[in-house]
Formats: structure tokens, C-alpha cells, sequence
């Protein structure tokens, strides 16, 4: 059975002054990759090493980046456009423990570009906007706060 739900969701634009180079140099020297082995700690249940994680660790990891200015290049169009996947093991299990298919929202995507009149951009979904749908408040919350870590991260990469 096929179930279909239309949902609101909030887009987000930050633009910069600084120049592409900058903005993801800053991000990435802001964002540390995401430690490989802390999933393998969720795994396994490491209580001991989820709980240093949640103190210790840093808010948002970066999982993973796609260059995809560089797809440009069929088309003769080179581009500086680079596509990330931010977030937290540990922040997803928070809501994922309440509704599995939050999964599908995390980790959070984020472009970096620069447009058509060079100005350099952050766009994204707003997490709480898409997280709202399930209805759960604990899910909603982590959404709000998911909202002004991954703002301020991206605020201190533009400014």
C-alpha cells in the first residue's frame, strides 16, 4: 500500500561576502570529518564510548562531500559547488529511537555554491521544518536544535 503526505518545509539561503575558497575552508577547518568509529562504538552498544562521544565530540561531523560543480564539466560548465552531508550519530539515534524513519533526513545535506553573479552560497532545508512531519515532539526537538547548530556553523563559514 502506498501512502502519500505533502509536508512544508522551510529553505534556507546564506550568502557571503568571502570568496568560495574561504567559506569552505572555514567550514571544513570548523566541521571536523566524522570519526569513523564512533558508528562502529553505536553498533556494538558502547555505552561508555557513546556517552564520551555526546560530551566530548563535536556537535555536527562532516559525513561525507560530493564535488558537484565538477559534474558541470560535461556541459563545458566547471562550477564550484560542493554538497555536504552534516550531522551526529548520536543526534540521529535521538530521533531515530522515537521514529526509524527520520533516518531518511540524517545526516542533513547542505550546498555550498557560487552563483550565476559569483556571490557565495549556503542553501539548505531547515532541520525542524522536515523533522516537524512525524508529529513527536522529542523528534521536533532535536529538529530546533539541529536548526541553530547547523545555522551557526554555516553562519561562521559565510561571515
Amino acid at each position: 500500500m502506498k501512502q502519500s503526505q505533502t509536508i512544508a518545509v522551510e529553505h534556507i539561503r546564506i550568502s557571503s561576502e568571502r570568496s568560495f575558497a574561504e567559506v569552505r575552508k572555514t567550514l571544513e577547518d570548523t566541521l571536523p570529518t566524522l570519526d569513523p568509529t564512533i558508528a562502529d562504538a553505536l553498533g556494538s552498544g558502547d555505552q561508555k564510548r557513546a556517552a564520551d562521544y555526546e560530551v566530548n565530540g563535536p556537535k555536527l561531523s562532516i559525513f561525507e562531500q560530493r564535488d558537484h560543480g565538477a559534474l558541470l564539466q560535461i556541459v563545458d560548465r566547471k562550477s564550484n559547488a560542493i554538497q555536504y552531508e552534516i550531522g551526529n550519530p548520536l543526534t540521529a539515534s535521538k530521533m531515530t529511537r522515537h521514529k526509524l524513519s527520520a533516518a531518511l533526513y540524517a545526516p542533513l545535506r547542505v550546498v555550498l555554491f557560487q552563483d550565476e553573479r559569483g556571490k557565495v552560497v549556503f542553501e539548505y532545508d531547515k532541520p525542524s521544518s522536515f523533522f516537524g512531519q512525524y508529529g513527536d515532539e522529542r523528534v521536533t526537538k532535536v529538529g530546533r536544535d539541529l536548526d541553530a547548530e547547523l545555522e551557526a556553523a554555516l553562519r561562521k563559514a559565510a561571515d
